[in-house]
This record gives C-alpha cells, sequence and structure tokens, in this order.
C-alpha cells in the first residue's frame, strides 16, 4: 500500500514526507475554507522542492478551466478533483495539461461507492473519501471491499495508524492529513510514524 499525506502547507513538513518516502504529496490549492489552503506563491515554492522519488498533487474543488491552466503550470504530477463533470471535461484536462488525474467520490451512503464506474475509464486514481472535503470524516470501509478496477483504489476519511490493518487489503493508496496534525499543523513526529507503521505492515504482507 502506497501513502499520500494531503494538506502539506510548509518547507519542513514537505522536506520531511520525501526524505522518509511518502509516496505522494498533496497541496490544497484552491479551497480557502480548509485551514489546509495555501496561496499560489506558496505551491510554487513547495512544489519546487526536489521530491525524488514522490509524487505531487494539486487537490482542486469544482475547478475551473482558467484555474487548472494557472495551476498545471506548477510541478505537480496529478490533479485531484472533487466536484461533477462529465467523462469529456476530464479527458480533455489529461491531454490539454498532460496530468494525470485523481477523481473523488464523496461518500455518504453505500451506493455512493458504485459512482467509480462513472469514473474508471479516465481516472488514474480513483478516491473514496468521506463528504466532510476538509474535515475528516468517518465513513464505512467495508463498502469497498468488493469492488474491482482498472484505476488505483484510493481511500480517505479520518484514516489513523490504527484503521491502518484494516484497510491494508482494500486499497491500493491511504490517503491521510488530519490524523497527522497537531493544533492543525501537520506534526513530523507523527508523518515519521504513521510512513513507519504502513512501511512494517508492508513488509509483513
Amino acid at each position: 500500500m502506497e501513502v499520500k499525506i494531503c494538506g502539506l502547507s510548509n518547507t519542513e513538513s514537505v522536506e520531511r514526507c520525501v526524505e522518509l518516502g511518502a509516496d505522494y504529496c498533496g497541496f490544497i490549492l484552491n479551497y480557502p475554507k480548509s485551514h489546509r489552503f495555501i496561496q499560489l506563491d506558496k505551491a510554487k515554492e513547495l512544489t519546487n522542492i526536489e521530491k525524488k522519488n514522490t509524487k505531487y498533487v494539486g487537490v482542486l474543488v469544482n475547478p475551473k478551466i482558467e484555474e487548472l491552466e494557472k495551476f498545471s503550470k506548477l510541478n505537480i504530477d496529478y490533479f485531484q478533483i472533487y466536484g461533477k463533470f462529465n467523462e469529456e471535461f476530464y479527458y480533455n484536462i489529461k491531454k490539454r495539461f498532460n496530468k494525470k488525474l485523481i477523481l473523488a467520490i464523496q461518500v455518504k451512503n453505500e451506493k455512493d461507492v458504485f459512482n467509480y464506474k462513472q469514473l474508471e475509464k479516465v481516472a488514474d486514481i480513483i478516491l473514496w473519501d468521506s463528504s466532510g472535503f476538509e474535515l475528516s470524516l468517518k465513513w464505512n470501509f467495508d463498502w469497498i471491499k468488493p469492488i474491482q478496477s482498472n484505476a488505483a483504489k484510493m481511500i480517505a476519511g479520518d484514516i489513523n495508524v490504527d484503521t491502518l490493518k484494516k484497510i491494508f487489503n482494500y486499497a491500493d493508496i491511504v490517503d491521510v492529513s488530519g490524523a497527522l496534525e497537531t493544533n492543525k499543523v501537520k506534526d513530523i513526529s507523527k508523518i515519521k510514524n504513521f510512513i513507519s507503521s504502513l512501511k512494517k505492515l508492508n513488509n509483513e504482507n
């Protein structure tokens, strides 16, 4: 299982995530309601940090084409998109901006998880997340256990070290944010502990 650390907002946390071997680092680019939101100048600074084997992800909520155009110039590998758009829109984004796509499904009930069928042809990664945007809300991860998809499966929503074992066989990637913060700021010791725990699980399985 791979790990994405999301909502990074300062140099130290990005550098440490890269050093510790995080597979993905996420940056909140257009959602000011989140305390993890960063301005464009800060995004430029953070995404220019040498990423080695880490992929950088620009996280966007209901993005407009003008925003995608602006953010495509950042040193990022993926757009992670929340919102409802048609397949043609996503194909055009991939072609026009040469970015891979993480497409998010917000899960309120069990039937929501099956919305992936509308996305799997165009998504590189499908993210099943809670309905809380900046809030790490719980939902029943068992709902995606039987799903088979050609796209990689990512899970988010109130994930911490204790839930890793439960979801290990459900998804290819785990997306974590709030559990790695102290007073709404990324905590390096928590990041280190989480990545270490995941590496241990990977070695055991």
